[in-house]
């Protein structure tokens, strides 16, 4: 028989159907509380049984139909081992095996690093992957919810790039109408599996953070409770917020902007009309080791969107953008350039380059 695959929803969160072509028993991956009269009404229509609802990692975005799914059709919930859901059937562990309805092959993966309950379903020529890896330059959850582990992350993004290259990537999440594509394909085009060290993965996933959102831990919280809820917690509308740069306004992933070497940014400096540097770390990152540049305008890069206004005045000044390494600099110089600014660069190698300079 072959397999029957569908994805369910409308919207950004992904919604997998599996079953055997022919057969009424039926499987979801990751359901969305508030799809969940459209799944009833689909099995309903369709004569299909559900008997089994996977949840590929505790979401922080939109509250989980499992547990009501489990509810209303008997069926048996599964997650990893340290899912901290209250009402999960079946605990799976690393390396898990079973066949599907008496014929799909599925393997368990243990993937976190976006959480600690993580895993990934390998199937004979499709891999679903949660949130631990998403397509194409959306790169993967963000690391910095409760449970997440960018060193744990790393570790994870390991084993996909040992994986057969042919499987078909299907994320949880696809904020951009990403299509779907081999690992082989991945490993080209998304950043996240570029090959690092361990520790430059840590300051890449560092480098690239845009800051809190503290709805997320509610969203967690009603889903560790296992609400029923759509109301369990408040939801932006298709917010891509489990991206690490979701946060950004659609566009401003896709600009490119200009870098300024330290020795040209020194000379400039040091000219009749040096530029605006704007610093989007962190306050303490001002006085680590790498320390600042003097008469630097600070402003974090998840504050940018909101106190952008404060820079008005400087639109049509040439303006140096600065963090650490460069990735949120980067970030911050594509955020000013979308709302206008005219000539914007940023410090290629942040501060780290500019102590060797």
């Amino acid at each position: 028989m072959n397999m029957l695959f569908e994805q369910l929803n409308p919207h950004s969160c992904r919604t997998y159907l599996i079953g055997l072509e022919g057969s009424k028993e039926v499987l979801l991956i990751d359901p969305v509380l508030e799809h969940m009269k459209d799944y009833i009404e689909l099995l309903k229509n369709r004569s299909l049984t559900l008997t089994h609802v996977i949840d590929t990692h505790t979401h922080a975005d939109h509250i989980s139909g499992a547990a009501a799914l489990k509810d209303i059709t008997g069926s048996t919930y599964l997650m990893h081992k340290n899912s901290p859901s209250q009402c999960v059937d079946s605990l799976l562990t690393d390396g898990f095996e079973w066949k599907l309805f008496d014929e799909i092959q599925v393997e368990v993966m243990y993937t976190p690093g976006h959480t600690n309950d993580s895993i990934s379903l390998i199937f004979s020529d499709r891999i679903f992957t949660g949130d631990a890896l998403f397509l194409d330059d959306g790169g993967a959850g963000r690391d910095d919810l409760p449970g997440g582990d960018p060193a744990a992350h790393w570790e994870s993004l390991n084993k996909f790039r040992k994986l057969p290259e042919y499987l078909t990537v299907y994320p949880a999440h696809d904020y951009r109408n990403r299509k779907p594509s081999s690992l082989k394909q991945q490993i080209v085009t998304n950043p996240h599996l570029k090959e690092r060290t361990k520790e430059e993965y840590i300051n890449y996933i560092e480098d690239l953070k845009l800051g809190p959102a503290d709805w997320m831990k509610d969203v967690l919280k009603a889903n560790y409770a296992c609400a029923r809820d759509t109301n369990a917690a408040w939801i932006p509308v298709d917010a891509p917020a489990c991206e690490v740069k979701g946060t950004l306004d659609k566009g401003v992933n896709e600009i490119e902007v200009a870098s300024i070497s330290a020795k040209e940014l020194e000379n400039k400096i040091n000219s009749e009309y040096p530029p605006l540097l704007l610093d989007v770390r962190e306050e303490k990152e001002l006085h680590d080791e790498y320390g600042h540049i003097q008469g630097i305008v600070h402003i974090p890069i998840w504050k940018l969107p909101q106190q952008i206004s404060e820079l008005e005045k400087d639109k049509d000044r040439e303006v140096v953008t600065i963090c650490r390494s460069g990735a949120r600099a980067n970030t911050a110089a594509q955020i000013l350039t979308k709302a206008g600014f005219i000539k914007v660069s940023v410090l290629n190698g942040g501060m780290v380059e500019w102590n060797r300079n």
